[in-house]
């Protein structure tokens, strides 16, 4: 009798736990140095500051900021399914080659692992809201002009959320940009966040649809 009704609180406690594992999402964030809050303090850059927010709005969702200064897609790419694996991520947020541009990579190549890390994302069940980006006019205008327009297009091909300018009002303003002149301050942090939050509380709305379109309840 004893053992019986211990396997009864054991399966009960191990019933609320998948439960709870269950309800709970994640947002993993993939992206560089503009993501992982380079030179600044953790909690200054805009994914803590996102997090901080869900943590009020949503807090059954997850951040997990995979996000490596100086990381490039094909860097992105070798530990992405691993990333998937662990965190079976319900959202991506994909902020990554601004690094293979500053260093002339070739972009079909950048657009080969970016599309490959979608469609890992993908074949996870992982919504992704892609990134794009723009690099100095000094790189020339075509090659310039290719990598911005990069992102587009893979958004277009894969039917992804898409968010152009991460760095809107932010990049052309000094008070809000480092020194370097690539990387947002703390107080351009804040604007960052503010730029991308309509972009994920899309996602959040079309995840809470079921799929005749309606609002779950």
């Amino acid at each position: 009798m004893f053992f019986k009704r211990q396997l009864l609180i054991l399966s009960t406690i191990v019933f609320f736990s998948i439960s709870s594992f269950a309800s709970a999402s994640t947002l993993l964030v993939m992206g560089d140095s503009l993501s992982a809050a380079y030179n600044l303090r953790q909690q200054d850059g805009w994914v803590s500051l996102l997090e901080n927010k869900l943590s009020q709005t949503h807090p059954s969702i997850k951040v997990v900021n995979a996000s490596v200064s100086g990381e490039t897609t094909q860097g992105g790419l070798s530990r992405f399914q691993s990333l998937l694996d662990t965190h079976a991520p319900s959202w991506v947020v994909l902020e990554l080659g601004p690094n293979d541009a500053l260093r002339g990579y070739p972009l079909n190549q950048t657009i080969i692992n970016l599309e490959k890390m979608v469609e890992q994302a993908q074949e996870a069940n992982s919504t992704v809201l892609l990134i794009g980006n723009q690099i100095p006019q000094n790189y020339g205008k075509r090659y310039t002009q290719m990598f911005f327009n990069l992102y587009k297009d893979i958004a277009e091909k894969y039917n992804l959320a898409y968010m152009p300018f991460m760095l809107q009002d932010v990049a052309l303003n000094k008070d809000l940009m480092q020194n370097d002149g690539l990387h947002p301050n703390k107080e351009g942090q804040k604007i960052v966040l503010k730029n991308i939050l309509p972009y994920f509380d899309a996602l959040l709305l079309e995840k809470n649809k079921d799929n005749t379109g309606k609002k779950k309840i």
